[in-house]
């Protein structure tokens, strides 16, 4: 029987140079929703109306980019005929 390897921490450095150069890359965890918003978008905004931004996303308990989202979809709705 082989035995597992110990865990390593986030800062430890590698024990086997070799074995981890050869070792496989492992994708880190992506947000379902991560394939639908591959659009960006760019916007200019005054200092403290970031500020204002971050604050309202922070007290919702959600992302500055999830708030946004949710902000333009209810201001500018998929119509019948529309691109997706």
């Amino acid at each position: 029987m082989t035995a597992t390897p110990p865990k390593r921490g986030f800062a430890t450095r590698p024990g086997d140079a070799d074995n981890w150069v050869k070792a496989v890359d492992v994708q880190a965890p992506r947000a379902p929703d991560a394939v639908l918003y591959s659009a960006r978008l760019t916007i200019d905004v005054t200092p403290e109306q970031r500020a204002r931004i971050k604050i309202a996303a922070f007290q919702r308990g959600i992302t500055v980019a999830d708030m946004l989202r949710e902000l333009l979809a209810r201001e500018f709705p998929q119509k019948n005929g529309d691109a997706t």
